[in-house]
């Protein structure tokens, strides 16, 4: 029963997530290896494409699901922001340096990974000072993301077109990204400020000795 009540079909959704992080890696380095060597497999990158597709639309169905039949439970709520995180992360990273035919600037992983330590630490040292951390998803968050979500599938569905700007021709993969990366570094201010706020808050609202 004890079981029953963590594994979650929810919960399992998201641990099946989490197992496809690896294998959308491990297909996306054997492709881009074949491209390094000249001969791609057309079937890995497919593949990636499919596997990705998949744990991504997981993401939406373990939450419904979990809303829909009152499944919610602490182990949901550890294990899909790791989902989550592991999955775009693990994408980026993945694309960043693995010979696609296009490769991520080195800034953008290192921007993403920033903005992700700076949010994981804030929450640490909110917790352990306040005692209480409010972590409010930002519309520049959600934006970032799907912008990161877009970015890599514009990298594994190969959309190389461009757009020319002031007459000089950019990759429509280049907007995407710098786009993304706008929204990733706005992102991780704004929660910086608030946690600055909920630190000042909290302060504040604590008694003060009187000598």
């Amino acid at each position: 029963m004890l079981f029953s009540t963590f594994m979650t079909f929810a919960n399992q959704i998201t641990i099946l997530r989490i197992l496809l992080i690896p294998v959308f890696i491990a297909l996306a380095i054997y492709y881009g290896h074949g491209v390094r060597i000249g001969h791609p497999a057309e079937w890995q990158r497919v593949a990636a494409i499919v596997v990705f597709a998949i744990a991504s639309a997981s993401d939406g169905l373990d939450g419904y699901i979990a809303r829909r039949f009152h499944q919610r439970s602490r182990l949901g709520v550890v294990l899909d922001p790791i989902a989550d995180k592991g999955l775009l992360l693990g994408a980026i990273l993945t694309l960043t340096f693995s010979n696609w035919a296009y490769e991520f600037p080195i800034w953008f992983p290192v921007l993403v990974i920033a903005r992700d330590v700076v949010v994981v630490a804030g929450t640490i040292l909110l917790h352990y000072f306040h005692g209480h951390v409010e972590v409010r998803p930002s519309w520049a968050g959600k934006t970032a993301t799907v912008m990161q979500m877009a970015a890599i599938a514009g990298v594994m569905l190969q959309i190389d077109r461009a757009v020319t700007v002031a007459g000089n021709r950019i990759l429509w993969l280049d907007v995407v990204v710098a786009i993304a990366g706008g929204f990733t570094l706005v992102s991780g201010a704004g929660y910086l400020l608030d946690g600055l706020r909920q630190l000042h808050a909290g302060d504040h609202s604590k008694p003060h000795a009187h000598s």
